[in-house]
């Protein structure tokens, strides 16, 4: 089966091929001298992969590949028409193989790069449980479908007549008790490097040591779940990696980088959320284009310009849910830089904002942290060290975890353990689609004050799926 031919004529050497293995597919690298013609196309009966270079030699040694993880079982070359190169790849499992060029950029030269795609597997290790999903998707239908009641008079509510029979209570259902997900996303990885440090220090190693320490304090934290994005040297897309998050149903992402500038004399944290209007500064804006381009890096098209917003997404950034999810990213972004500078220096004291293509979800608030700069020599050893890494990462997740048990999600366990501290004793009840709060009171025969003081309600307002204590009349 033939896939497609790629434009190019001039001789060309493959002098590296590069490999990493991902839990959804695995991406090879030719690097050649020159741009060539390639096609590819499978062959059954063992599975296998071809990948024919027209006037081209092999300049490297692909025993050296590492093949652990990925579905290529062996590598085999040889001549073809006296004056091409073939690669086949045997196959251990069903694949759908994808290829591209990329021209020469400041990192890399020309690249052949296929992509062997495992078809139904997800990009994350240890998916959420679909069960699990199910109860957030009845807790974001819940609250979106009534977001609030309207409040009412409570005196115009008559109260029941004695010679009718009483309302029937409805018992609240099991508490879900579930984790509060968040999304680490490690930024850069495979063939995108990130930045460099003097020494050689790569930024995509050391987020990526940082995020599973973040993921480890995370996962040990009774009530938390962690999702890596990503748990290896691969690389995936800007806007896959918050789509990741979204099927993950994380209730938080944050994006993991190391800073760079062309001066050696920067250092410190800072922390961004996104800004609708740009970036706050001039150095927020260059951070935002050089992150924003590894896409290219990525394997995305040249022509195609990472600051435009396609038609969905302009909308939905019109829709108040950005507004509420801003509001939210900026809170938690206040109390993990405050977390931070407990353990290194700030290089900015508030959190900036920056057009971060990672942070662009609108139903999931975010940050990305720069945790240093890697360009300075002093921090980069600092960024290399463990001690500090478990530094950064419970100082992120000290302040992440401040925020959700002081706002946890209704039907979290932070929630639940929240609501029993203010009243261990009494009955629940679960609000269902047109309840108020004086309907409410009056089926239980508690007062409407009662039952606000009883779960700290200043107003009338309340959600669908929200559980209520109900105090003892």
């Amino acid at each position: 089966m033939l896939l497609t031919g790629v434009s190019g004529v001039q001789a060309a050497n493959v002098d590296s091929m590069r490999l990493w293995a991902a839990p959804d597919h695995a991406r090879l690298v030719f690097d050649l001298t020159a741009a060539t013609q390639a096609n590819v196309f499978s062959l059954e009966n063992p599975s296998r992969l071809v990948i024919d270079l027209d006037d081209s030699q092999l300049n490297t040694d692909v025993s050296t590949l590492p093949l652990e993880g990925s579905a290529i079982a062996a590598v085999r070359t040889g001549v073809r028409d006296g004056n091409g190169l073939r690669v086949v790849l045997e196959l251990n499992r069903e694949i759908e193989p994808r290829h591209f060029t990329l021209p020469p950029n400041d990192q890399y030269g020309h690249r052949l790069v296929v992509d062997l795609e495992y078809p139904g597997e997800s990009a994350v290790e240890n998916p959420i449980d679909p069960i699990e999903a199910m109860i957030r998707d009845q807790e974001m239908v819940a609250q979106r479908s009534a977001q609030a009641q309207l409040p009412e008079d409570d005196a115009a509510v008559p109260p029941a007549a004695p010679d009718q029979p009483p309302t029937e209570v409805q018992p609240a259902q099991p508490h879900p008790q579930r984790d509060i997900i968040i999304a680490i996303d490690a930024g850069h990885g495979g063939e995108d490097p990130g930045a460099i440090g003097p020494a050689g220090t790569r930024e995509k190693d050391v987020v990526l040591e940082i995020a599973r320490r973040l993921a480890s304090d995370v996962n040990r934290t009774r009530g938390f779940k962690a999702v890596l994005i990503r748990d290896g040297d691969y690389y995936l897309g800007l806007r896959q990696r918050t789509q990741l998050a979204r099927e993950q149903k994380a209730d938080f992402f944050v994006s993991i980088h190391a800073d760079a500038f062309t001066s050696p004399r920067p250092q410190g944290s800072s922390v961004y959320a996104l800004s609708q209007r740009g970036a706050t500064s001039e150095t927020a804006q260059w951070l935002a284009d050089s992150e924003n381009r590894s896409d290219l890096i990525g394997g995305v098209d040249g022509s195609l310009s990472l600051r435009d917003k396609d038609q969905v997404l302009r909308g939905v950034l019109l829709d108040l849910t950005m507004t509420a999810t801003l509001n939210d990213s900026l809170s938690i972004g206040g109390q993990v830089l405050e977390q931070l500078g407990r353990v290194n220096r700030l290089h900015k004291s508030r959190v900036e904002q920056a057009g971060f293509m990672v942070l662009k979800s609108p139903d999931i608030p975010s940050l990305l942290i720069e945790v240093g700069f890697i360009s300075n020599p002093d921090e980069e050893r600092r960024l290399r060290d463990p001690v500090h890494q478990q530094g950064l990462s419970t100082a992120i997740f000290s302040g992440l975890r401040d925020h959700f048990q002081r706002n946890p999600p209704p039907a979290s366990l932070l929630a639940w353990q929240r609501d029993h501290q203010r009243s261990p004793t009494g009955d629940e009840y679960r609000i269902q689609s047109g309840d108020t709060l004086s309907s409410i009171a009056v089926r239980h025969g508690v007062p409407v004050n009662q039952l606000k003081q009883a779960n700290d309600l200043n107003g009338d307002v309340i959600r669908v799926g929200q559980v209520l204590r109900i105090p003892s009349s």
